[in-house]
């Protein structure tokens, strides 16, 4: 298998690795000589924790030398982020506007895109998920543009289903605009994103710092592509007139209307109606200062990798700009660009996968808290090695969130190898309690860096006590009401799950619940619990992942277990406990509140849903041994445990993820907290 020029883990990932035959790497690997982690010997570990003679020892035992075996030499732990097709989908289509097309590449992407096809013909967004209309038109149209006819059995069932839900027409804006691209739909029915936009004050209310940082990353770059709105003509095979249900009419590029008259949809319909008449006019007095400004912008938010937002819209998007711009293919900006997204991908002899993001920094931080809750001692050379990794990514430079917080000194730590423009607080919150115990060589090192993240991580706090990802106070919430925002993730407010981390991180590094921050934090988080009991969650499916994320912070800042709120968490979560033991709950639950907490078990969701009840107090109930015992009795004889499910979120509804070390670490960290828990109160299991 080959991900380019970083190794992953090799058991986590959807590729069959066992059978994959060596390829060459998309660009050199570095050419340094990285050390090996040395393991204590088999005597030693026994001497220390003992003969494994419980099923609870065995069962820890199993996965922490599964995590020992996939640690990678440089130290850390990475594991493939399994999303939907549209991600491949879109690389296909780049190489073919680039006029770059790899034949032996394309032809392994299209395998990989036939092999996410359903039964029914459709592709989903998530495991077992409903047919997607837009994820299976850029399914289609990548299999077109790779040479798959027409009456192909797979694309006649496809086009089936797409005709069967209104065709392109239907589809989403993104989806839109690649098909603009190619001249399959027109840019007349693409929501209006004018670059002018870029020249807006960071004062006005509508400014590109107000849009979250994964949209201002990719809407930038695409507001220089729909301001040039270039077409690419194809040869008749590979187009997709197929997929709509009529002959185009003009009514048929104009947005649906919300009923009633005075919505801010239909206000913000009415503007884009304007912004069309402004956009067809030959007069645009600052178009070109704009397209300057917007220039300038990408160029300067391009890492030295070539990554731009460590995610795969503002990259891939970005490579377009600068193309549309003029930029040829053997420019530095766009083949480090295009260099950057061969590193997301994940290839075989058979297939080949581009991620939407990667994610080695939140992995190894997950692991290594799962492999200090095992019992893996503080200075093990393999928890010391990954210390170290993680301390060497600390981010030191100031990135777009300073805009907000312009006295803020840079901190904390990114998702991906190298993404220094923006550090989230939820990865530095989970590395600095990660590392927290962890012996490093150099400890003066370790302590500047975790003072500056947690100065940081506070300093990101949002007006309302919330924290959000990237940014504090991105809370325009109309911006969600604009045409183009049919993804519902323009901005990036407060939300409980957030929150509740930063919660954990106080209270582990001695804040008191009486801090300011705390104290706000609480007041937010209590008006956030849902009437049921839990809270939703942003960032992992969904109501388990929020309500663990928030007791596991409650606990931490010294929060009153017994308070009724918290009680009614607790309840809630007892109450969703499935007859097998285990808890779950389907990615439905973002559209329908009555599937909240509801779904087949899956690991990752059983260990969140332990990790709360026993920073709880629940650690004796019986509840929790149950869940103790459906973990037990799922994991393999290798130390791991099956999940085809996605628990993780990208966008609420719309773009699921599988995190594949998920179904690992979270299990083993709620055995070892539960042995740890027994053992202080002198029980055992």
């Amino acid at each position: 298998m080959n991900s380019s020029k970083y190794p992953i883990s090799t058991a986590l990932t959807s590729f069959n690795l066992e059978t994959a035959a060596p390829t060459a790497p998309a660009i050199d690997p570095p050419k340094k000589t990285v050390a090996k982690v040395h393991h204590l010997p088999p005597s030693i570990w026994k001497k220390m924790v003992g003969d494994a003679k419980s099923p609870l020892d065995k069962a820890i035992e199993r996965t922490r030398d599964f995590f020992f075996r996939e640690q990678l030499p440089d130290g850390y732990w990475w594991a493939e982020l399994e999303s939907n097709v549209t991600i491949t989908s879109e690389y296909v289509m780049l190489f073919h506007f680039l006029g770059m097309v790899d034949k032996v590449r394309e032809r392994k992407m299209a395998r990989y895109i036939l092999g996410k096809q359903t039964e029914e013909g459709y592709w989903a967004i998530w495991h077992t998920g409903p047919g997607d209309l837009s994820t299976t038109i850029e399914a289609y149209f990548a299999l077109k543009l790779a040479g798959y006819p027409a009456d192909h059995p797979a694309m006649r069932k496809a086009r089936e289903f797409i005709l069967a839900n209104g065709g392109i027409i239907k589809a989403r804006v993104f989806t839109k605009i690649f098909l603009a691209l190619f001249g399959e739909f027109s840019w007349l029915g693409v929501p209006s994103m004018p670059i002018e936009l870029m020249l807006l004050p960071n004062w006005a209310y509508f400014n590109v710092y107000e849009l979250s940082s994964w949209a201002r990353g990719t809407i930038i770059p695409l507001s220089v592509v729909m301001a040039e709105r270039p077409v690419r003509k194809l040869p008749p095979w590979a187009r997709v007139k197929e997929l709509y249900v009529r002959p185009l009419r003009p009514t048929d590029y104009t947005f649906t209307k919300e009923d009633g008259i005075l919505t801010w949809k239909n206000f913000f319909i009415g503007v884009d109606h304007l912004c069309k008449v402004y956009e067809s006019s030959p007069i645009r007095p600052f178009k070109k200062k704009a397209t300057s400004v917007a220039e300038q912008w990408i160029l300067d938010h391009q890492e030295p990798t070539g990554d731009w937002g460590g995610i795969q819209p503002a990259m891939l998007n970005s490579i377009l700009a600068l193309h549309c711009l003029g930029y040829a293919n053997d420019h530095p900006a766009v083949v480090k660009g295009l260099e950057a997204l061969a590193n997301f991908c994940i290839e075989d002899e058979e297939g080949l996968v581009l991620q939407s993001c990667i994610s080695p920094v939140w992995d190894t931080a997950l692991a290594l808290v799962a492999m200090q809750e095992a019992g893996v001692p503080a200075d093990h050379p393999a928890l010391v090695k990954a210390a170290q990794w993680l301390l060497d990514l600390e981010v030191r430079r100031k990135g777009d969130w300073q805009i907000k917080a312009p006295e803020l000194e840079p901190g904390g730590w990114a998702f991906e190898f190298l993404n220094d423009w923006y550090p989230d607080v939820d990865d530095s919150g989970f590395v600095m309690l990660s590392i927290k115990d962890i012996k490093v060589r150099d400890r003066k090192h370790k302590e500047q860096a975790i003072k500056r993240g947690i100065s940081w991580c506070m300093g990101m706090q949002s007006q309302n006590g919330g924290w959000g990802a990237f940014d504090k106070d991105n809370t325009k919430y109309l911006l969600n009401k604009l045409p183009f925002a049919d993804l519902e993730a323009l901005i990036d407010p407060p939300t409980a799950d957030l929150t509740g981390r930063m919660l954990e991180l106080m209270g582990n590094f001695n804040y008191s619940k009486s801090h300011p921050a705390a104290e706000h934090a609480l007041e937010f988080l209590q008006k956030e619990q849902e009437p049921e009991g839990p809270w939703w969650g942003r960032w992992g499916v969904n109501y388990i992942y929020g309500t663990w994320s928030v007791l596991c912070g409650l606990q931490a800042i010294g929060e009153d277990m017994s308070r009724p709120y918290v009680k009614k968490a607790v309840n809630w979560f007892k109450s969703k406990q499935n007859m097998d033991g285990g808890w779950g709950e389907v990615c439905e639950s973002y559209f329908d509140r009555s599937l909240m907490g509801s779904g087949p078990s899956t690991p990752s969701q059983t260990g969140w849903a332990l990790l709360a009840l026993m920073a709880a107090g629940e650690v004796h109930s019986k509840t929790v041994a149950r869940g103790i015992d459906y973990l037990l009795n799922s994991q393999k004889q290798d130390g791991t445990w099956d999940e085809d499910a996605f628990t993780g979120t990208g966008f609420p509804k719309f773009f699921m993820i599988k995190y594949h070390i998920y179904r690992n670490c979270f299990p083993l960290t709620a055995l070892g907290k539960y042995r740890r828990l027994l053992a202080e109160s002198g029980e055992k299991k």
